[in-house]
């Protein structure tokens, strides 16, 4: 932390406070069984006869997610709607004989339940024929980075995934351009104009401490021109993760354990981090039962745990130290902090006393949002401690979740999966 931190844009914010959103991973792979393809699968077998974009928003509003992102492109070049760039998408396929578009139906759907929306367009791209001259693909991208940035309306978010790109070195300066004009209030994920970053893994799970200021976005198998900034900015960290295996639908894989959910909400959520859940549609063009089911159990709880919290009034005591206060006694076993980030991320480091001032948990960063479980605890008013006087609390609550356990999942390396 600097002694004087940067201060986030009002966008960067409210996407933090939105602390979730969903993706969806849909296209060419989900009809072949295939994580990545290399651009040949024909677009004839793209054919989803039951797809309901406005099922896949309900499957989101159920996982709690305030925002979607839809992968619009992938690495194989398969575009989810009608481009003028290319033959190789839905225009091509016999999906509504050709007429369909699933970016408008997805975009749609949101607005209809007021989600936020925002499209994932790969810079890898196996199928463009003009991919090897840097010049001609430069140009052919900008052209369907416009195109989706003037037909769906406002996106809150633009992703951009460096898997494929090793060594390559895209026309930033232009994209950023094109973003600034036509969609200057989306976040740019980790490349390029990045205004958030990659948490560094792909199970969902950041350590402590999360830091929002930042040097670089360089992290492991992600290579790009924009790992190394030419200054400190201010860029949150996004955790992506599938319910999923893989990240497109496969007919032998099953969603994510009830408990491994629970601890991605805690190790991303829970950390300060925003969680980027993926639902994959299957191949009718729908969320299957399963991961409804799943989705509809993991909501029942956190709601269970964290739907009765017990606000504290806060109290600036001086040099670090701020009171909680219940307004009565309660039982606890779970508190949660957050920052006042307004004027940047401060707390370095962090503890929470008892009544008889006992440390009931302590950690480095608190952020947007950090929760801590504790032994169960009976107190009318709680001190937090921080390591800088300047920093601020904008709120505390606690639960009581009948001892609830926090379940332990570790990540493994960051890869992405080969093709099948």
């Amino acid at each position: 932390m600097t002694t004087d931190p940067l201060r986030p844009t009002p966008g960067q914010l409210a996407w933090q406070q939105d602390r979730m959103g969903v993706f969806f991973h849909f296209g060419i792979n989900t009809f072949h069984g295939k994580e990545w393809s290399d651009g040949t699968l024909p677009a004839s077998s793209f054919d989803p006869a039951e797809l309901d974009a406005r099922q896949w928003v309900r499957a989101a509003q159920l996982a709690g997610a305030k925002y979607v992102v839809l992968t619009a492109k992938h690495h194989d070049g398969f575009c989810l709607w009608p481009t003028a760039t290319t033959d190789y998408s839905v225009a091509s396929s016999p999906w509504q004989d050709g007429r369909g578009d699933v970016v408008a139906e997805v975009a749609q759907a949101c607005r209809e339940a007021g989600l936020k929306f925002g499209l994932y367009l790969s810079p890898w791209d196996r199928n463009a024929a003009c991919y090897e001259d840097a010049a001609a693909y430069d140009a052919f991208y900008l052209a369907q980075l416009s195109e989706l940035c003037t037909r769906y309306g406002t996106l809150h978010e633009l992703w951009f995934d460096g898997a494929g790109s090793e060594g390559r070195v895209y026309d930033w300066a232009r994209i950023g351009a094109v973003i600034a004009e036509l969609q200057p209030q989306a976040m740019v994920f980790n490349m390029g104009p990045a205004t958030i970053r990659w948490v560094g893994n792909e199970d969902g799970l950041a350590e402590d401490p999360v830091e929002y200021v930042v040097s670089s976005t360089a992290v492991s198998n992600y290579v790009s021109d924009s790992e190394t900034l030419d200054e400190e900015a201010y860029l949150p960290p996004e955790c992506d993760v599938s319910l999923r295996p893989g990240w497109f639908w496969q007919p032998a894989e099953e969603p994510k354990s009830l408990e491994h959910l629970l601890a991605i909400h805690y190790r991303s959520i829970g950390m300060g981090a925003n969680l980027l859940l993926n639902l994959p549609p299957d191949s009718r063009g729908l969320i299957p039962d399963a991961d409804l089911a799943r989705l509809a159990e993991f909501r029942a709880e956190l709601d269970r745990r964290f739907g009765k919290p017990m606000e504290a009034r806060l109290t600036d005591l001086g040099d670090g130290e701020w009171e909680l206060d219940f307004g009565r006694e309660v039982l606890l076993d779970h508190v949660e902090l957050g920052e006042d980030l307004t004027e940047g991320q401060r707390v370095a480091r962090h503890s929470i006393l008892g009544k008889d001032g006992e440390v009931l948990a302590a950690g480095l960063t608190v952020g947007s949002q950090r929760l801590h479980a504790v032994v169960p605890h009976r107190a009318r008013r709680l001190r937090v401690q921080l390591n800088v006087d300047a920093a601020r609390l904008a709120f505390a609550r606690a639960y009581d979740t009948g001892g609830a356990q926090v379940p332990v999942i570790e990540y493994t390396a960051p890869t992405h999966r080969p093709e099948d």
